[in-house]
């Protein structure tokens, strides 16, 4: 049975009635568990039993205890814990191309405008775009706080990824930063927090648990001090852990110091923000005392090693931080959600060794990195004891990759063969809380054909409105052909 899923068009076709409880037995196959003692185990089995691992090792013993469960031969794969994409905003695929190799600044100049711009349709329709992406590139987690998420969250949470969801809070009008105007706006701020309180009220907890909030403040830049205490309170209200941008660019740096006379990081810890229940993105900007002092606070960074690396050189003090001992996850950020990427990346901008004495080296090590993508993401949103190990109890979100595949042969150290070679199309299947949202290399929940025509349509108008409303940003001439081109991009 196939029916429209909540306003989207009727030419964009979601499978439903796809979620059936499982019983499965995947045998025959390579482990890699990420657990406390990195185990791997070859001709390993695991069992599969409602939304949750029930046993995992040698494959004779397991055939035995689970005679009854269907079985998956896992010959020539790869099981291991589902990624989780620690922080990212998945609307924004409607960016993907352009940006990324365009001087100035962009956060403000396109990032704000252009979701403001989209109708609720819209940012449904680019946001299930993001999450296929992140079915095909092996993620189980999207960690995704973004603006007027209440309008698209069902579109996510029906393509059976586990959710981490926020509001990010702002009581600066982002649509003004880019004019230099920093005032406060008590009404702007206003409207954030009533779109936080209904985003928790109506999504946490919510999919039998699969889908979760956090309180986000968008960035140090934009948030004043009455409301990153609004949101602290927040946080401490529902219980929930707090997310944040932190020192993402230089302007960021220099209106928090005008404002507060302060680093972005001293700004937060002045107002109760640092601990570990913060996992903040970026920290591009942040001075070796600022990396001391989250250090020293436990707060966690959320790495996204791949989109701040398209124009240049990572500058985060990244040796620094991994020697500073602060837990490291990572994610895609912005114009894509392919955790091979993000993970080949942070391995090469991490070893860069930034802020070190003595710089360069070959640590992280593969297997720290994957740690980067389950354990730590896992840790990133409270839930470690939930996902990102193979271990009995903890939820069945299972990555599965085809070992025959020319990128991942031969076989030498598997993890090292993730990490530096690993690439979409080695996914064989995707597991979440128990069920396939992939299965073969077809996914389940959604009909990509005409999510990817509807993504195009979507973007074209998208970007037609937002320039025709803000001309002061039009991208540089001839780059976008078929904005001046009625009948569209011929495909």
């Amino acid at each position: 049975m196939i029916a429209a899923m909540h306003n989207l068009s009727h030419a964009l076709i979601w499978h439903q009635n796809w979620r059936v409880t499982m019983n499965l037995l995947i045998t025959d196959t390579t482990i890699l568990t990420c657990d406390a003692t990195r185990r791997v185990i070859e001709r390993g089995a695991i069992a599969i039993e409602g939304s949750r691992i029930a046993a995992v090792g040698e494959t004779d013993a397991l055939v035995q205890a689970y005679p009854q469960a269907e079985r998956m031969n896992g010959r020539g794969l790869a099981v291991l814990p589902g990624f989780i994409n620690a922080h990212t905003h998945t609307v924004l695929t409607a960016l993907r191309g352009t940006v990324e190799d365009w001087d100035g600044e962009i956060i403000y100049r396109y990032m704000s405008p252009i979701s403001y711009t989209m109708t609720g349709h819209e940012r449904e329709v680019m946001a299930a775009l993001g999450c296929l992406e992140a079915i095909r590139s092996g993620t189980t987690t999207l960690v995704d706080p973004f603006r007027h998420v209440t309008t698209y969250a069902g579109a996510m949470a029906d393509t059976g990824l586990r959710l981490w969801l926020s509001e990010s809070c702002a009581d600066i009008d982002t649509r003004k930063i880019r004019f230099g105007d920093y005032s406060t706006d008590e009404a702007f701020g206003r409207m954030f927090i009533e779109r936080a309180e209904e985003l928790v009220s109506t999504w946490h907890g919510t999919r039998a648990g699969r889908v979760n909030c956090q309180i986000a403040a968008h960035a140090t830049d934009n948030c004043s001090p009455r409301m990153l205490a609004t949101l602290l309170e927040m946080a401490q209200k529902h219980g929930l852990t707090r997310t944040c941008h932190l020192a993402q660019s230089l302007g960021e740096v220099a209106a928090v110091k005008s404002a507060h006379g302060l680093t972005p990081a001293a700004y937060l810890d002045r107002e109760g923000w640092l601990g570990p229940e913060l996992s903040a993105a970026h920290w591009t900007f942040c001075t070796a005392a600022d990396i001391d002092l989250l250090a020293e606070r436990k707060a966690r960074l959320a790495h996204t090693p791949a989109s701040f690396s398209r124009r240049g050189l990572h500058k985060a003090l990244l040796g620094r931080i991994r020697d500073a001992g602060v837990e490291i996850a990572i994610g895609t950020d912005n114009m894509s959600e392919d955790m091979f990427h993000a993970m080949a990346i942070g391995s090469i901008v991490q070893r860069t060794g930034r802020g070190r004495e003595a710089e360069g080296g070959i640590s992280p090590s593969p297997q720290d990195v994957l740690d980067m993508v389950t354990r730590n993401g896992a840790a990133s949103v409270g839930a470690a004891d939930q996902i990102g190990q193979l271990v009995p109890g903890m939820k069945a979100d299972l990555t599965i990759l085809d070992l025959n595949t020319p990128a991942l042969r031969p076989i030498i150290r598997l993890a090292s063969n993730i990490v530096h070679y690993g690439h979409p199309g080695t996914v064989h299947s995707v597991m979440v809380d128990g069920e396939f949202v992939m299965r073969d290399r077809v996914v389940t929940t959604l009909d990509e054909r005409a999510l990817l025509d509807e993504a195009q349509a979507v973007t074209e108008r998208v970007w037609k409105r937002m320039i025709e409303a803000n001309p002061d940003i039009r991208p540089p001439k001839g780059e976008i052909a078929w904005l001046d081109n009625e009948n569209g991009l011929d495909t």
